[in-house]
């Protein structure tokens, strides 16, 4: 069940603006017992098709999950910034040469020392279906607003108070 306060937009620009600073999400899996399965990966870059691009090795066992079922979960977080994001998808694995060599940077070498020649790197590519995002300001002049505010109409504060909040449906 959504819920219909939350504010809901079709435009990814948002999402990509709150996720570009976050180097790592939380890939969820499901493992072959349909277990969820969890690990860090590095977010590359958006695709101008609106999908979210990783490299991976070929024998990891995210590249056997996705092709036994292809749905899966992103997670970002930002403590220090308050910003949160999940993201859930369809999830391929491929090998493009021409693409890992667009995408590849030098950091990219503790995982595949062999370079971007290196045969095992696949890329996982997430494509949205949708995502949502929290983004509250952290500084003490937001909270001193919300308890100011609750303080002097007996309320909680909203969502749109202080917080951006809102739904991203493709």
């Amino acid at each position: 069940m959504s819920d219909s306060k939350t504010p809901v937009t079709h435009d990814l620009s948002k999402l990509f603006e709150k996720i570009k600073d976050v180097r790592i999400a939380m890939l969820t899996t499901f493992d072959e017992g349909q277990a969820l399965h969890s690990r860090p990966m590095a977010t590359i870059k958006p695709e101008a098709d609106g999908s979210l691009l990783f490299f991976t090795d070929k024998e990891s066992a995210k590249v056997y999950e996705v092709k036994k079922d292809s749905q899966v979960n992103l997670s970002y977080a930002n403590p220090s910034n308050n910003v949160y994001v999940s993201v859930s998808g369809h999830a391929s694995a491929y090998r493009d040469e021409a693409k890992i060599a667009e995408l590849w940077s030098e950091d990219m070498r503790a995982w595949f020392p062999k370079g971007k020649e290196d045969p095992s790197i696949m890329i996982l590519k997430i494509a949205i279906d949708k995502a949502e995002y929290w983004d509250s300001p952290s500084g003490v002049l937001s909270r001193a607003y919300g308890y100011a505010r609750a303080v002097i109409t007996g309320e909680a504060s909203k969502d749109d108070d202080v917080n951006e909040h809102a739904q991203v449906k493709l």
